[in-house]
Parts: structure tokens; C-alpha cells; sequence
């Protein structure tokens, strides 16, 4: 059995081959080529543990072996949520060995977000972490068989009397490793990436073993890392960005050593990166800001030479900043889970470094500037960026009405970005012309918010869009009409939106209450007159319409 997905044109995929971006090998490959000559070596260290490759391998292979043995085979699908520590990458190599193809879920996803995932896969293995505490219970999973009629294997990562430890089953030395079955084809779902999309239910990204394998390859070429990178995982380890960017696979691929942070805070980083001599990390644009007004920043980074920003836009001046404040070389990253990476280069000259989010990674991929229209803008102006390539992906798993409005007819995948093109082929992102926010790099649905505020009995109509905040970048502002003869406050909306058992960026930040919507020509709600409007009352320091506390 195999997870269906929209494949390359033929005539595509055997240009990929011929080039050689795609190797036919499995994942697991990025681990298991160190192991005749680079074993020993530290692959990974957290606050309380260090795993050599050897051991990470030995471990993963345990799992599946494991798993194989409770009935789990190629083709099943799980629900994984782990926070940052090593198991989430003992999980991932086990999972590929298998053929078992995850959704790993973000650990700040609550229980609308891994419901609505367990909906779309039907998960025949969830494994979650007692930390989380969805997970301290049996009353979430019983639930989840009950309320979906799945019928899943759980495993938890710590001590709970529900369900089977995680850790022994890649502890116990007795295990039968020969009984892992055959790899599954390099051509088939590896795993699925989260989609920040822009409407009300995420969709699932289906990856493959030679595209997002071509990924990680390229981009630890592009950024020149080999066997001595330390590279400091802060961000959510599950992020498209630390995971492949070259992230944690380009770390192991390369043949450094991981260093795994739990938060991407100073207090928490610091110390990590001076006691094991970390040379690379990536941050967000919000932690970055928190790492320049943090004091003894230098003494502390003085082992660290490179700082990737992403995620979200870098303004020029905070650009400037992290190289002369931080004393390193900055390399802006814009990517997406779809598929598409830019990164500025090592090389490039300081004003491309601190006004550009870099330029595509691959030779072979397609990125075309369009109108409203669809036809291309000339060099410079503004415009939606299309996109395709050996590593961007077909389809969102599952969703055709949906592809049919993310593909233009050619192939290309629209990413809602807007974006300017320099002579050199490096973009500046503008913005945004999906109905979404980017609130420190974390993407929001506005129609998802939207939708659980119209369910209120009060709420007449609701509308959702961003508010410019110098920290995050942007936040949420949820604009509200209220019935007639109804009574709402902010605070009341808030506790009923907390009801909703979102990830906690998704809660709006500030609640204006409105009479009516500006609309525009054909009728539809006036989302950029909403943006000036709560940017207007930002500027004047107004204060909501009504106190949320």
C-alpha cells in the first residue's frame, strides 16, 4: 500500500534523475552512509544526552522493528508529537525504515489542531509525550478512537500507565532487527509537511524520499557545511526550517553534531552554544530581536560564525544589526513547506545579505513572477510568485478543489507571496496576498479563525487580518459585529476562543467591535481597509474599543 499523491510530469522527474537531483535512495540513507567510518561520532547532544550515529541508527532501526512487529507496515500512516529532544529523531529514521509515513505536529498544536490531522490520516500509530498534556491522560487518545472511529497503536514518551513506554521499545537489547521489512520505493510519501495555508483547515504536504532528500543535499551545498558544523536546533524541531534548511538532516548528512535547545530563548541558547562551541543556528525574526538586546551576547557567541534568519520577513536595519551586534555572518532563508528555498549566499555582498531573503537553491527551479492576471511582471516590479522544481511540490494531500486554486495550468505552484525580483535573481518579499497571518513565523488562517468566532451565538459576522507589531512582525486582530440586542466583550470572545483548544499563537491579540465591514467593488469584505484602519489606530496608540483582559 502507498499514500496517494500527485507525481511529477514523467518528462520531469526523468530530467531529475538524468541531473542527478534525485538518487532513487530512502531518507534513511542521510544516517546510515556515516556508519562504517563516522560511528562513533557525536551525532547529537541535548541537555542530559549525547547519541552517536551508531546509536541513533541502532536505536531507530529497534523501533521499527518494533513497530513492525505490532502490525505496523508501509503505507500506515501516524500522528506524531514530540517536543525538542532526541526521541523526535529516533521516531523520524524509525518511521522511514518502516515505510510508515507521520504528520509531526507541532508541540504547541492542541487538541482542534491533532484532531483535525488524525481526521485526514486515519493514523494507525499516534505517539505523543507525557510533557504535553493531551498525553498526561488517557482522555484525548480515548476520544480521538471514539469521536474518529480510528483504531490505533499508542506510544508515550514518559511514564504513564495508558500506554507503552516509547524509550523501551529502542532499549530493549533483545529486540529482532532482522524483521524490519524492505524500504519502501525513494519515489513514494516519505512523511507529510504542515501547510500554513490561508484557509480554515491546514492542509497536508506529501513529501517524497528523492525530493526532500535532493533538498537537504542542496542546501548543505549551497551552505558549504561539512563534518564540522555544530549546528543549535532551537525553533520546533517538526518546522520545515530546522528540520531540512539544512537543519537537523543537513547536520546529519554532512556528518556534524546536532546540539537541541528546547526554546529559542538567550537564557536557554547561550549557555548551549559557549559550553559546546555551536558554529551555526537559525532563528525567527522575534528571536533574533531577543538575542540582540540580550546581555554578555558576545562573550557568549563568540564560537558561533553563521546565523540563518527565517520565517518571516528581516528588516534591513535589524539586518545590519545581527552582523555587527552579534559579530556573525547572516544568511537570510525564504522557504516554504510546499518545497522552495532561497537563501542568500555566503558570498553575496552585504547589501543583498540585509535586503534580500536570497535567491532559489536549485539550478532547476522555475520561479515566475506574476499580475493578478497571471502574466509575468517585468524585472523589479511587484508580484506573486509562482513557483516549480525538483523538490516543490504537486499537490496538498487529499484536497483537489483546493490544488485546482494553488496550481496555475502550467504546473505552478502559487504561493501567495509578493515578492520583487533583483538582476540577480534574489527576491525581497512585500507581503502577503493570501488571507493569512505571519505572526513571528508561525502562518494563521484567518477563514480558521473566522469560522470558530462566527459560531459564537452573539457574533453577527467576523473578519480577521494582521496588525503590524515590531516584535512578532505581525499579530491578530479580529474585527466583530455583534448581533443586534447583543451584549459581547472582548474578554468574553477571548475565553470562548480558548474553549476552542487552539495552538496558543492563534488566539486573536486584540478584538475591535464594528458596526459594519468596508467592502469592496464586487461586494466582498475590505480586508486592506481593515489592516490601514487597526495600523492607523496602532500608530495613534488607541486603545481597543473595549479593554481585553
Amino acid at each position: 500500500m502507498r499514500v496517494n499523491y500527485t507525481p511529477w510530469p514523467e518528462d520531469e522527474a526523468k530530467r531529475y534523475r538524468e541531473k542527478g537531483f534525485w538518487l532513487d535512495l530512502q531518507l534513511t540513507d542521510i544516517l546510515d552512509r556515516h556508519l562504517t567510518s563516522q560511528g562513533s561520532k557525536t551525532a547529537i547532544i541535548t541537555d542530559d544526552s549525547r547519541l552517536t550515529y551508531a546509536e541513533l541508527a541502532l536505536y531507530s532501526t529497534r523501533l521499527a522493528a518494533s513497530l513492525a512487529k505490532r502490525g505496523l507496515k508501509a503505507g500506515d500512516t501516524a500522528l506524531v508529537q514530540l517536543p525538542n529532544d532526541f526521541p523526535f529523531y529516533v521516531v523520524y529514521f524509525a518511521l522511514l525504515r518502516l515505510g510508515v509515513v507521520p504528520v509531526n505536529a507541532l508541540f504547541n498544536h492542541n487538541r482542534e489542531e491533532l484532531s483535525h490531522y488524525a481526521k485526514q490520516l486515519e493514523p494507525k500509530l499516534v505517539i505523543g509525550s507525557e510533557l504535553q498534556p493531551l498525553f498526561k491522560t488517557a482522555d484525548f487518545t480515548n476520544q480521538l478512537r471514539e469521536n474518529e472511529d480510528i483504531a490505533f497503536e499508542l506510544l508515550v514518551d514518559g511514564n504513564v500507565d495508558f500506554a507503552p513506554s516509547l524509550r523501551e521499545l529502542w532499549l530493549n537489547e533483545e529486540t529482532d532487527i532482522s524483521c524490519v521489512p524492505k524500504a519502501t520505493g525513494a519515489d513514494e510519501v516519505a512523511f507529510f509537511q504542515l501547510s500554513g495555508g490561508s484557509t480554515g483547515t491546514p492542509k497536508l504536504i506529501p513529501r517524497t524520499h528523492n525530493d526532500y532528500y535532493y533538498s537537504v543535499r542542496q542546501s548543505v551545498d549551497v551552505c558549504e557545511w561539512e563534518d564540522s558544523v555544530v549546528y543549535l536546533c532551537a525553533l520546533p524541531a517538526a518546522h520545515n526550517f530546522p528540520l531540512s534548511s539544512p537543519g537537523a538532516l543537513g547536520v546529519f548528512f554532512a556528518g556534524g553534531t546536532l546540539v537541541i535547545a528546547p526554546d529559542p530563548s538567550p537564557s536557554t541558547c547561550f549557555p548551549l552554544i559557549k559550553q559546546h562551541g555551536v558554529n551555526w543556528t537559525a532563528l525567527v525574526p522575534p528571536a533574533a530581536i531577543l538575542w540582540l538586546n540580550a546581555p554578555d551576547g558576545a562573550e557568549a557567541l563568540a564560537s558561533l560564525k553563521y546565523l540563518q534568519v527565517g520565517g518571516a520577513r528581516l528588516s534591513t536595519n535589524l539586518a545590519k544589526r545581527v552582523e555587527s551586534e552579534l559579530d556573525v555572518t547572516l544568511q537570510q532563508v525564504f522557504g516554504m513547506a510546499e518545497g522552495l528555498v532561497n537563501y542568500t549566499r555566503l558570498d553575496d555582498d552585504e547589501w543583498t545579505r540585509h535586503n534580500t531573503q536570497g535567491r532559489p537553491m536549485s539550478e532547476d527551479d522555475v520561479v515566475v513572477i506574476v499580475d493578478e492576471d497571471g502574466e509575468p511582471v517585468k524585472q523589479g516590479e511587484e508580484g506573486l510568485l509562482t513557483t516549480k522544481g525538483p523538490y516543490t511540490f504537486r499537490g496538498y494531500f487529499n484536497a483537489d478543489t483546493h490544488n485546482r486554486k494553488a496550481f496555475t495550468d502550467q504546473g505552478y505552484y502559487a504561493s501567495g507571496d509578493v515578492v520583487v525580483q533583483t538582476e540577480t535573481g534574489h527576491l525581497t518579499v512585500v507581503g502577503r496576498d493570501k488571507d493569512q497571518i505571519n505572526k513571528g513565523g508561525e502562518k494563521i488562517a484567518a477563514e480558521e479563525l473566522e469560522n470558530h468566532l462566527l459560531s459564537h451565538p452573539d457574533v453577527f459576522d467576523a473578519a480577521v487580518v494582521s496588525m503590524p507589531d515590531e516584535l512578532l512582525g505581525e499579530r491578530i486582530c479580529a474585527f466583530i459585529i455583534v448581533k443586534k440586542g447583543c451584549a459581547v466583550r472582548p474578554v468574553t470572545l477571548n475565553k470562548f476562543m480558548r474553549s476552542k483548544h487552539l495552538a496558543d499563537y492563534k488566539y486573536p491579540d486584540r478584538y475591535e467591535l464594528i458596526d459594519a465591514f468596508p467592502k469592496t467593488k464586487v461586494g466582498k469584505v475590505d480586508k486592506k481597509s481593515l489592516r490601514a484602519h487597526i495600523a492607523t489606530l496602532l500608530a495613534k496608540r488607541t486603545p481597543p474599543s473595549r479593554t481585553l483582559v
